[in-house]
């Protein structure tokens, strides 16, 4: 499993995720639009973590510096 996201991008997805999860935290989303949103905060979250994005893999998208 090679990393293919960039510093860029791991920091977007870390900045939406903490979004999201201020937004659910205040009460602005709720239901079932927040359910999705928190979903796609903890993918972001994980993916940024492990700077793999199994997504990427099918239309050949690498955002990382040090394409090995």
């Amino acid at each position: 499993m090679k990393k293919n996201i960039g510093k860029a991008d791991k920091m977007l997805r870390m900045i939406v995720a903490l979004v999201v999860a201020m937004l659910y935290f205040n009460n602005t989303i709720n239901g079932f639009l927040a359910s999705i949103l928190i979903v796609l905060a903890v993918v972001f979250s994980i993916t940024s973590l492990i700077g793999f994005c199994p997504l990427y893999l099918p239309f050949g998208i690498n955002t990382n510096e040090n394409k090995e």
